[in-house]
């Protein structure tokens, strides 16, 4: 039995408001077994001091798409399953090494399945890369932000996404993505930005379609989330029982109360709107996202601060996929931007985010829980920043990244 003990000099637990001091934490094969001013070292453990780091749950990225590459999307959607599949093996390594020891994938834009693989073979440990939990495909109506048909002439029939136009398609789409494995139900009920031939202030699904599409997901035990952009869509996605709300790009007051009323978790993917900003003024914004986003780019930051001024439950995601990993680091000061408090943020990509997840296991320091920690020099509850220079990761207990003993 290998175990490690790590000698902390400050602690963020994922759930308190302060900043534990002095600690230890004993783990052994992959879960954490006990945190103390003092552990019980065996004998045989190793001992890493991390007294002058800020140690910190392993962050969980709720919203990437690790097999996707907005910068030639078109292109690449062609690619092989196989090409995805080894090419998100790589991202998803790299991103771990930034501290994110868990990631939701929703949606991987092939025909197949790369992100289930990929999720399994880490899982069974013949890689290494972060926890993936994943929705194998995008649910969306013909003409909706999932049918990417657009990018392409009209005799090519690519089934990338799932396409459903009612109810009894619908279910049997949701029926699909249960019986191939997928842990979520992702779909969308508005337009996009960077897919061609919608608008993110349409609904389109019908309610009937959105309540038959979460009904389902609910009878076979599989949460729902929801690609939403309008106002009224993600008042949509709310009553039909979607779990999360991926984006909610222009929801208004009246949705954010409901979210928070119904339960319903905000991933509101901030540092993807600083990036399609930057490229705005750039110039190199995709020509199909330019009219759109240079209508709604107020808008969409006058709802973010809503959202941080709101007491729905906000969780970290980024959309990376849509635009570099290296990137979703700094999602944590994106929100804190908008209003968010230090602490709020982190918890967001900490037990905020495990709730939304339903597992207990992950995002908290105690004992019982998966050995997933990080650490990073300085202190993230008073400046956010400090997330974006972790230099010590473990991963189910596994040491992936420590500076001081090289593994960088």
């Amino acid at each position: 039995m290998s175990s490690t003990v790590l000698k902390c000099g400050k602690i963020f637990d994922g759930e308190s408001q302060t900043l534990l001091s002095d600690q230890e934490i004993l783990v052994s094969d992959g879960t954490i077994v006990e945190v103390a001013a003092t552990v019980n070292v065996p004998s045989e453990a190793t001992v890493i001091d991390l007294g002058d780091r800020t140690v910190s749950p392993g962050f969980i990225d709720a919203h990437v798409h690790l097999t996707m590459d907005a910068a030639n999307l078109q292109m690449q959607t062609l690619g092989s399953t196989a090409t995805k599949a080894l090419t998100g093996l790589s991202i998803a390594r790299g991103y771990l090494n930034h501290g994110f020891t868990t990631v939701r994938d929703l949606g991987a834009m092939d025909p197949e399945t790369p992100t289930l693989d990929l999720r399994n073979a880490i899982a069974s440990g013949q890689v290494t890369g972060p926890r993936i939990i994943a929705a194998a495909h995008i649910i969306s109506p013909t003409g909706g932000h999932g049918d990417i048909g657009g990018f392409y002439p009209t005799r090519w029939d690519i089934p990338v996404s799932a396409l459903a136009d009612d109810r009894a398609e619908v279910r049997a789409a949701v029926r699909r993505e249960h019986a191939i494995g997928s842990d979520w139900v992702k779909t969308v009920n508005a337009g996009g930005y960077f897919s061609p031939g919608d608008d993110p202030a349409v609904c389109t699904w019908f309610d009937d379609e959105m309540d038959a599409l979460c009904q389902t997901a609910r009878q076979l035990g599989m949460p729902v989330a929801v690609h939403t952009g309008a106002a009224d869509a993600c008042k949509q996605a709310i009553r039909s029982g979607a779990r999360s709300l991926e984006h909610a790009y222009l929801i208004d007051e009246e949705g954010v109360r409901m979210a928070a009323e119904a339960g319903v978790f905000i991933v509101p993917t901030m540092q993807m709107t600083q990036e399609d900003l930057q490229q705005l003024n750039d110039g190199t914004l995709a020509d199909q996202a330019v009219w759109k986003f240079s209508r709604d780019a107020e808008q969409i930051l006058d709802s973010q601060r809503m959202v941080a001024a709101g007491d729905a439950d906000i969780v970290f995601g980024t959309d990376c996929g849509m635009f570099p990993f290296d990137h979703g680091i700094k999602e944590f000061s994106a929100l804190v931007n908008a209003g968010l408090t230090p602490l709020r943020a982190l918890t967001a990509a900490t037990s905020t985010a495990a709730r939304m997840l339903e597992r207990e296991d992950l995002g908290r320091i105690r004992p019982g829980a998966a050995a997933d920690i990080v650490a990073m020099p300085g202190n993230p509850l008073s400046d956010i920043s400090a997330t974006e220079h972790v230099d010590f990761v473990m991963s189910r207990g596994e040491i992936i990244r420590h500076s001081d003993t090289g593994r960088d």
